[in-house]
Formats: structure tokens, C-alpha cells, sequence
């Protein structure tokens, strides 16, 4: 399928997912979808990326039917309990000490749509970050240099990770917030190439 006029739009306010989708080399507009995600702590965290993850690309697909949109929703998941963005200072320090010691999941659901010919391509990835073991001090520092609320479980892998990080396996820009391996596929599919 060639799209002579092709618009690509991520419905993210997430910087850090503008700065990975650049890295594939489209050009896209952002544009925020005004939207409630389900977060309950209790949700099972695959389902719940992809249900939040679709909600964002639909909202803005609905106002953009010529668009292919990509939504995208992250989260971390640990002792059968999701973490999702903190709501203050107290919630990440004590997502931290929840994590320190221990492997968590992170889970990223992807989700593209184009009204116009009806496209629904759906996507995700897992990986597995496991913490050193923090004390007071190491979380006090960590949240002194990096602002945490914005991200799921308190934590960013790519700022200060080496204070708190002691390894990875699977996509490391999923656990950053867009696995690109996984959204080249899906764009592909969904007509771009290159």
C-alpha cells in the first residue's frame, strides 16, 4: 500500500516516546488525547497497557480519520501489583523501596489506528529491570536528581539508572516507554517503509 499523503500522529504527551519515535526516522505530529486511562493497581498489566494504549490512538484517530495514529501506554508490575506514575514525592520513594532488591516487569501496550480504511494494529512488549539494593540514602539522591512523577514505578532506566539499575533483559526502549523493534514492525504493516 503506498500513502502519498501520509501523516503520522503519536497521541502522547510523553517526551521521552517523542524522543524514541524520532529515532525511526517518519516524521510525526504529537498530539495529546484527552483521555482517562485505566489504572487500577489490581489490573492485569498487559490488558491494561493495550486498553489504554488503544483509547489514546482512537481519540485522536476519531478527529484525525486520514492519520495513522500510534498510541502507546506503559507500566510496572511487581509483586501482582501495577505502578503507574506516582501521585507525589511520598508514592515514588515508596515505589523504590517497593523495587529495591528486586526484578519488576515493565509492560508497554502499542496501538495504531487509521479511520480511513478501518487499520487496528495492536502490539506490545515486556522486560525484566532488576534493582540493586537501595537504602535511604541512594533513594533520597535518586529522587533529588530525577523528577519521577511522570513515570511509571517512580523510576527512568536512562536518568541516574546506574544509581539504582543493576540490569536489564529484553528492549531497553520499552522500559524507556516505546519498544521500537516491536512499533517498526506494526508501522510497516501499517503501510511505511524504509
Amino acid at each position: 500500500m503506498t500513502l502519498p499523503n501520509f501523516r503520522l500522529i503519536l497521541a502522547s504527551a510523553s517526551p521521552r516516546r517523542k524522543e524514541l519515535l524520532a529515532r525511526l526516522g517518519w516524521p510525526f505530529d504529537v498530539i495529546h488525547a484527552e483521555v482517562t486511562e485505566h489504572e487500577a493497581p489490581d489490573a492485569d498489566p498487559r490488558e491494561m497497557v493495550r486498553h489504554n494504549a488503544a483509547l489514546k490512538a482512537e481519540w485522536v484517530a476519531a478527529r484525525h480519520p486520514e492519520a495513522t495514529v500510534i498510541g502507546a501506554d506503559t507500566t510496572v508490575f511487581i509483586n501482582s501489583t501495577v505502578l503507574n506514575k506516582p501521585r507525589d514525592a511520598a508514592e515514588a520513594r515508596a515505589m523504590l523501596r517497593m523495587l529495591s532488591g528486586r526484578t519488576h516487569t515493565v509492560f508497554t501496550g502499542l496501538a495504531v489506528r487509521r479511520q480511513a480504511d478501518d487499520l487496528k494494529l495492536d502490539g506490545g512488549a515486556a522486560s525484566e529491570v532488576t534493582f540493586k539494593v537501595l537504602d535511604e540514602a541512594v533513594i533520597d539522591l535518586y529522587l533529588s536528581r530525577v523528577h519521577t512523577l511522570d513515570k511509571a514505578g517512580g523510576y527512568a532506566i536512562q536518568e541516574e539508572g546506574d544509581l539504582i539499575i543493576a540490569g536489564f533483559t529484553g528492549s531497553l526502549t520499552n522500559i524507556v516507554g516505546l519498544p521500537l523493534e516491536e512499533m517498526k514492525q506494526i508501522l510497516t504493516q501499517a503501510g511505511l517503509s524504509g
